[in-house]
């Protein structure tokens, strides 16, 4: 599954410009508006727990198993 991400500002009326996409015309979409200051940077999320790997006695518990 192919996804784009795009930033845009909501007009007057709830209007949202999307801009033109790589699809071919007919393409079926699915669309998602996530409030810019609310959404989930998901490489920063995995980035946040790899401390959980660095950790002593997890590594020789796992090495004694």
């Amino acid at each position: 599954m192919n996804a784009f991400k795009f930033h845009s500002v909501v007009q007057e009326g709830g209007v949202v410009e999307v801009p033109t996409v790589p699809l071919p015309k007919g393409s079926r979409i699915e669309i998602i508006i996530l409030p810019e200051d609310e959404s989930l940077d998901l490489s920063k999320a995995s980035e946040s727990s790899l401390d959980f790997w660095d950790n002593p006695v997890d590594d020789a518990v796992w090495n004694d198993a």
